[in-house]
């Protein structure tokens, strides 16, 4: 079969998918995958063994994503996240059978609809997307090997913080707070490192501004894969639910992670594919008590070991 696989949105929501592909890739290796992603995934996506070829969906020239598509004569598609941008883009190249959720009005350019209701949250997201091979492959076990991404590095002890947009989502700790969890850690032999993406400027000045012990400042402005690379080497990642928490933990590792404390932003939706014991999640939300920090601080000396 040669097989499209689309998730054309974000970092993490594209890194939710990949558990589908290599599935498939796994249990049918004659299957054909290629992966229909957006620009900040695409050289990410090339990097990745069970994917054969990467189609950019180019949201400022859609007809030459389709004149592509469609070149590639697809047996059929399978969409993760649709919009109604996608949906014709997929029926105008042709695609015989078109997978995805039945969800929004977007579902009417798709024949085959999978019922989900993830509203309600009954597993986590890269399950859903698991769930859409079935469409497909009826025998298909939801099963992969872990972790989902091999990457080629030696572990250091090193332990990194990446604060993502500084306290502004429900589930993440305040700058300060960051800093202190940081700060608890600092007489141990764990390098302490803060890291910061393209968006993450008002916080990199911030954190670097407050700083007064020993860390490393680490401006991400390399490619995706080195940045999964860097996370790999380290013993433990601390974030909120973001991109660079779920590169973690395709990568299976460590996480000490901050999610919202509703069902729609809690763990039980976006926890990460790692093993669980590779897990540390917290629900908190944006008044969270010095109580919860301190459970937060003392979990991180535990997985550390340090006093």
């Amino acid at each position: 079969m040669n097989l499209l696989i689309t998730r054309h949105d974000k970092i993490g929501d594209f890194v939710v998918t990949l558990p589908l592909f290599k599935a498939i890739k796994e249990q049918y290796p004659k299957t054909k995958l290629t992966a229909l992603v957006s620009k900040v995934n695409f050289e990410f996506a090339k990097e990745i063994g069970f994917i054969d070829e990467v189609i950019l969906f180019d949201k400022n020239d859609l007809s030459k994503t389709q004149k592509e598509i469609k070149s590639k004569k697809f047996d059929a598609s399978i969409s993760a996240y649709i919009d109604i941008a996608l949906g014709k883009l997929l029926f105008k190249s042709k695609i015989k059978k078109r997978v995805a959720p039945a969800t929004k009005i977007a579902q009417l350019f798709f024949n085959k609809r999978v019922k989900q209701k993830r509203s309600r949250v009954e597993k986590t997201e890269w399950q859903y997307n698991l769930d859409l091979g079935k469409k497909l492959f009826p025998d298909i076990k939801l099963d992969f090997t872990r972790p989902l991404l091999n990457v080629n590095v030696e572990k250091e002890k090193k332990v990194i913080f990446h604060a993502g947009f500084g306290g502004s989502s429900d589930g993440n700790l305040s700058l300060d707070d960051y800093i202190n969890l940081a700060r608890s850690i600092k007489d141990s032999d764990y390098e302490i490192i803060f890291s910061f993406g393209p968006d993450d400027e008002k916080s990199k000045e911030y954190i670097k501004d407050k700083l007064d012990f020993e860390a490393t400042i680490f401006d991400s402005k390399i490619s995706l894969w080195k940045f999964t690379e860097f996370i790999a080497s380290s013993n433990l990642f601390v974030s909120t639910s973001t991109g660079p928490m779920h590169l973690a933990g395709a990568t299976n590792t460590k996480t000490l992670s901050f999610f919202g404390d509703t069902l729609f932003a809690s763990s039980k939706r976006w926890a990460t594919i790692s093993d669980e014991k590779c897990q540390n999640n917290f629900m908190i939300n944006k008044d969270y008590s010095k109580e919860q920090y301190l459970q937060i601080e003392k979990r991180l000396k535990e997985i550390l070991d340090v006093q």
